[in-house]
């Protein structure tokens, strides 16, 4: 599995479009996306991760920079998804950070 991660409106879909070869209009079945969503919900984040390792591309935005949010339950979400993050570059093959549009290699190397 390669786990792309990076700020929101970086580049993330667009960059795991072209490495599985699909149109600009979606990501096929084999990729999923704004996982970092499904993090504050999720009862047990280490099945959650593992379920999600099943797909090729995994992406998550970064939600843990800026402001800290007042609200309790903001911050439980924001926590949640920063440990669903770390799970899943546990559990990956490769994890890129693309930011402005370009790919960084974080774990392994950059796909070809």
């Amino acid at each position: 599995m390669i786990f792309v991660t990076g700020p929101l409106y970086s580049g993330k879909r667009a960059w795991a479009r072209k490495l599985l070869g699909c149109s600009e209009q979606g990501l096929p079945a084999r990729a999923v996306w704004d996982v970092q969503e499904l993090a504050a919900d999720a009862p047990d984040l280490p099945a959650l991760a593992d379920r999600l390792a099943r797909y090729e591309v995994v992406i998550a935005t970064e939600v843990g920079a800026g402001v800290v949010p007042a609200d309790p339950a903001e911050r439980a979400a924001r926590e949640a998804a920063g440990r669903l993050a770390c799970l899943l570059a546990a559990r990956a093959d490769r994890v890129v950070r693309v930011f402005c549009g370009l790919p960084l290699a974080l774990k392994g190397e950059l796909p070809r």
